[in-house]
């Protein structure tokens, strides 16, 4: 899969232009490609257009126009992109009380790892949580996390073949069993296998 470089960017004055309409069709596209499990856990797949956003955003945030800080984004966000055998995706843990959160993320240390895909018949496949860094330590995790799913070949013949995608999460404190995902959102999965 393509990578975002540094001359397929917008510059800061031509993002701008644009931003309002960038924004539109990609919050239109990640309703196709958000999962909500269970109520306080939502996923983000990613994928080209999310991170070529989440990239604009950030330099637009920090006002960043020299080749270093640009290359540090590309650096940070492109990873995020999958390469056709997996899926990626930011995983939020969210809970709106401040209390309920602090009790919740000491409770769900690993959750990360626990989160699961399934492809038709095929095995589930668990995450691969926060290749970059550690987000989890003793008293709690993290409520962001970043997650890769590899698929083997099979599971990559079944997706783009149609088959129902199901995920869940297999942590005690936070049981998620099978939810099948909507039409629209598999079909969104499936376009980024190759």
């Amino acid at each position: 899969m393509p990578q975002i470089t540094r001359d397929s960017l917008l510059t800061l004055e031509g993002y701008a232009k644009v931003r309002p309409a960038m924004r539109a069709e990609v919050m239109a596209h990640k309703r196709n490609r958000m999962v909500d499990l269970g109520g306080h856990v939502t996923l983000i797949f990613e994928d080209e257009k999310t991170m070529r956003y989440q990239i604009q955003e950030m330099l637009r945030a920090e006002r960043t126009f020299e080749d270093a800080g640009i290359q540090d984004e590309l650096d940070a966000y492109n990873p995020l992109i999958p390469d056709g055998s997996n899926w990626k995706a930011t995983m939020m843990i969210q809970y709106s009380d401040p209390d309920a959160r602090k009790q919740a993320l000491a409770a769900l240390k690993g959750i990360e790892a626990r989160v699961w895909v399934q492809v038709g018949e095929q095995p589930a496949i668990f995450a691969i949580a926060d290749e970059d860094l550690e987000r989890t330590n003793a008293e709690k995790t993290s409520a962001v996390h970043f997650l890769r799913f590899e698929l083997d070949a099979a599971s990559i013949a079944a997706a783009k073949a149609g088959n129902p995608i199901r995920m869940g999460i297999d942590l005690p404190a936070y049981r998620v069993d099978s939810l099948v995902l909507p039409e629209n959102t598999r079909a969104a999965l499936a376009l980024d296998l190759a």
